[in-house]
């Protein structure tokens, strides 16, 4: 018979001390209930789609030209930044689940839900990068539905993640001419 500690409340104290088994598996205890590789999957394509995003943001931001246009490179800037921070805390959160990012070059394009850009006009930049905006809002608000409750740490990172690409959105909406 399992003594009972203060620490019950209703909680299931035999799985909390299982959780001290298995330190291979770091943070992914008995209790994770999404289906990991299918997590680990939908990561990865979005780490392609925040990297693909950085090399379009980065690419519009050095060749942004023209007279008043100081403002929107500035943005463009900023935004790659954010993209890349956004790929850090996908990739470690990948790591954190036991998996492997896919950082690979070869298949970035293929696995990116946006898609990278070369335009030479400054509005026909902002257009793409809110098309790009758009995409990824949408693919993170169907990441979440698909996590639902069953990994509250990953669906709380795309949860953040969205909201600033939401801004972003809002950032090249307000730059349209």
């Amino acid at each position: 018979m399992e003594q009972k500690t203060n620490l019950a409340h209703g909680f299931d104290i035999a799985a909390i001390r299982r959780a001290a088994a298995n330190l291979d598996e770091g943070a992914v205890t008995e209790g994770y209930q999404a289906d990991r590789e299918a997590v680990i999957a939908m990561l990865n394509d979005a780490l392609a789609t925040e990297l693909l995003c950085i090399l379009r943001y980065k690419r519009h931001y050095y060749t942004v030209s023209g007279p008043g246009t100081g403002h929107i490179k500035a943005e463009f800037l900023e935004h790659a930044q954010q993209e890349q921070d956004h790929a850090d805390r996908i990739a470690e959160r990948i790591v954190q689940l036991n998996g492997s990012p896919n950082f690979n070059p070869a298949t970035l394009t293929a696995r990116s839900h946006a898609e990278y850009d070369e335009s030479e006009d400054v509005q026909s930049m902002i257009r793409a990068n809110l098309i790009a905006e758009r995409v990824a809002i949408e693919s993170y608000r169907q990441m979440i539905a698909a996590i639902g409750d069953k990994d509250p740490t990953t669906r709380n990172m795309l949860i953040d993640i969205m909201a600033v690409e939401e801004e972003h959105a809002d950032d090249m909406r307000d730059l349209m001419a």
